[in-house]
């Protein structure tokens, strides 16, 4: 009986510099696929000089281009990894033998936070950031939602353990300046997403969310053992919401919608 092929997808945009590690970090799968959305640098020649098959175009969400890496696939089970992220010796060993035992359809892995140099364990929580993602699926068990900004998941088949040897080592942000750029990024996102939708929720509502998520991301989820950082990150996840609430009500012409 032979054994099941595995496909490594990264999908990513103008990542030249982070892309050369995060392929050498896949390179025991039986095949890469690397999807490049609207990139004008050197990544299509440095994943092709790797031996990755790529995948160019343009896609308005995101949803849509993980779906169409995922199509592109050929193995058994697809990984699917960001060119900000590498996966561990210690993972690739557990994703090889999970594949070749597993009776389930998808499994979430363990995820290693990083903001510059500094490993930050506690307190990732909603859509600002996670301990643990799932990336190891069966092909055809795991599709995208048509959303700009972490769209949801709709799957087939059952969830299997968690794979908790090794970790997949996420790149985050570089530094303090650069989680506040990503907070801007994702909320004017999510703000195009909520325009679409025709409902933005309400002030009052939003307000609640802020602090619910924050408490949760220092409380419930142990930021506070992060001193300083675990303050910053609460911040970032309690105003996501709020954030993309407020552009799609004051500045909706910019983000997709209509000015009421």
């Amino acid at each position: 009986m032979s054994h099941p092929r595995l496909s490594a997808l990264i999908v990513a945009r103008n990542e030249e510099q982070r892309l050369p590690a995060c392929l050498a970090s896949v390179a025991f799968a039986d095949e890469v696929v690397v999807v490049l959305d609207r990139s004008t640098d050197g990544s299509a020649a440095l994943a092709r000089a790797a031996g990755a098959r790529v995948l160019e175009g343009a896609w308005e969400l995101e949803g849509e281009r993980r779906n169409a890496g995922i199509a592109a696939c050929g193995g058994d089970w697809v990984l699917e990894v960001d060119a900000d992220e590498r996966v561990s010796p210690d993972l690739a060993e557990a994703v090889r033998r999970v594949i070749g035992e597993s009776r389930f359809a998808w499994h979430q892995v363990m995820v290693d936070n990083y903001v510059g140099d500094r490993l930050i364990r506690h307190g990732w929580a909603g859509s600002f950031g996670t301990t643990s993602v799932p990336r190891l699926f069966l092909r055809g068990a795991k599709r995208w939602r048509a959303q700009r900004v972490h769209p949801g998941l709709d799957w087939v088949g059952e969830q299997g353990p968690r794979i908790e040897q090794g970790a997949l080592v996420h790149l985050v942000d570089r530094d303090v300046s650069d989680m506040l750029r990503r907070l801007d990024k994702y909320s004017s996102a999510k703000a195009a997403d909520l325009l679409a939708s025709g409902e933005i929720g309400s002030l009052a509502g939003n307000l609640r969310r802020f602090v619910s998520r924050a408490f949760k991301s220092y409380v419930s989820r142990k930021g506070y053992r992060e001193g300083a950082w675990g303050v910053l990150l609460a911040f970032c996840t309690g105003a996501f919401p709020l954030l993309s609430y407020l552009k799609a009500r004051l500045e909706p012409e910019r983000h997709g919608g209509r000015r009421s």
